[in-house]
């Protein structure tokens, strides 16, 4: 086995910068249509008529379908690597995001639209980047998985403006279109270039013994993972957080216009989040390499209970909405981050491809749910409260989830699996 290792984190980042960068502009495609949602809400609903709940119930179908797909798609990274399943996946993705300029007013057209791209967005999904940066990355994982996933807060701080300033231009029909092509085509082309996992990289070097599944890595089996009481802590703790702050992001425009905000104002604050999702990856990166992640990744999630709570009781002041929003952003945009990080460190990296496509089977099924739940409790109730309120308290819940967890298992010792399972 010649698995070659780089000593330190400044060697790993010089060889590996150009693969974060690629990583993190292909995972900020996978938010772009996410993000831009609330957006195209109103000159839908206008055009056709439709109700919140069935322009909700689109994200939330594709992610439903992302979540049944996404094991399967983690098995596949292990025995191909992310590169032979994110090129094509990425013009897939592009050509569907596309599609969505001839919707016609039919519902089941609309619905089938989605459930073509959440086929399609799977290929793309975060095990793809967060694998291939795993396994590049060792002393340096923490930062370099943040600067990964805080692609999906640069989509979260330039889809709002540049969304409603395409709307006004283009029009929505337009507006799907230049998502597609233009960051669609940016993310492919960098992907092309620089997206090349440990196995890619030793190949290339012309190195043998280096084979795609894992054999020779420490960690847990699919099998064992599930019988891991950390692992469960981990999945319990994101899909309830995931459920709660993809519903509110998803609706997120709706609540501030509602509240008497102007659209341009409203998109301007939705991007504040992305801006403070970037801060807040790349500093929860920095600490998970210094602290025990579990307490890291524990306060970051309860912190977004705050933003739940500020938009219940104060949507008349406009420094809490943004303070609101700016905790929203740090925190929201660390989920997957700080998901991949404890998985990762739980279950280490012989089956990671498996393991964390189980996670991420169960963060979409949570990011379909919040969507659908937030859009059915506002038409039940003709308001967003009680949403609001089971956030707050939620978050707190997930938080603590994370904060009990126990230490890391020590992978060189005698009985690594023993404390990995326990």
């Amino acid at each position: 086995m010649n698995k070659p290792r780089v000593p330190g984190q400044a060697g790993e980042w010089k060889s590996g910068w150009t693969l974060v960068l690629a990583s993190s502009i292909g995972f900020s495609f996978l938010s772009v249509l996410l993000a831009g949602t609330g957006l195209f809400m109103e000159p839908l609903s206008k055009e056709f008529g439709w109700s919140r709940s069935l322009l909700s119930a689109g994200p939330g179908l594709a992610t439903f379908i992302t979540a049944i797909l996404s094991p399967f798609y983690g098995v596949l990274i292990d025995k191909l690597g992310s590169r032979k399943l994110a090129l094509p996946g990425l013009v897939a993705v592009m050509a569907a995001t596309c599609t969505f300029a001839l919707a016609n007013g039919s519902k089941v057209q609309w619905i089938a639209l989605w459930l073509v791209f959440g086929v399609l967005l799977t290929s793309i999904k975060s095990t793809i980047w967060t694998a291939a940066v795993a396994s590049v990355f060792d002393k340096g994982r923490g930062l370099a998985l943040g600067f990964t996933v805080a692609g999906t807060a640069l989509a979260q701080a330039i889809v709002p403006p540049l969304g409603n300033f395409l709307i006004d231009e283009v029009g929505w029909r337009g507006a799907f279109v230049w998502f597609g092509l233009g960051w669609g085509g940016l993310s492919l082309l960098l992907c092309v270039l620089f997206l090349y996992d440990a196995h890619d990289r030793a190949a290339r070097r012309g190195e043998t013994g280096v084979s795609r599944g894992g054999a020779h890595l420490p960690g847990l089996t699919r099998k064992e993972a599930l019988r891991s009481r950390p692992l469960w802590q981990v999945a319990i703790s994101t899909f309830v957080v995931m459920l709660l702050t993809i519903g509110l992001g998803i609706h997120l425009f709706p609540i501030l216009t509602e509240s008497g905000m102007s659209r341009t104002n409203a998109a301007w604050l939705s991007s504040l989040t992305g801006v403070a999702g970037i801060i807040g990856k790349l500093a929860t990166g920095a600490l998970l390499d210094r602290f025990r992640p579990n307490w890291i990744g524990g306060l970051t999630m309860g912190v977004t209970a705050v933003t739940f709570f500020l938009l219940t009781v104060a949507m008349g002041s406009t420094a809490a909405i943004v303070f609101a929003l700016l905790v929203n952003g740090y925190a929201a945009g660390t989920k997957m981050q700080i998901c991949a990080y404890l998985t990762a460190g739980y279950a280490g990296m012989c089956s990671f491809g498996a393991i964390y496509g189980m996670m991420s089977a169960i963060v979409a099924l949570a990011s379909g749910l919040g969507p659908l739940i937030a859009g059915a409790i506002y038409d039940y109730s003709g308001g967003y409260g009680p949403f609001l309120w089971a956030g707050t308290i939620g978050c707190i819940l997930g938080g603590g989830l994370l904060v009990t967890l126990p230490a890391y298992p020590r992978w060189d010792s005698a009985e690594p699996m023993d404390e990995a399972i326990a």
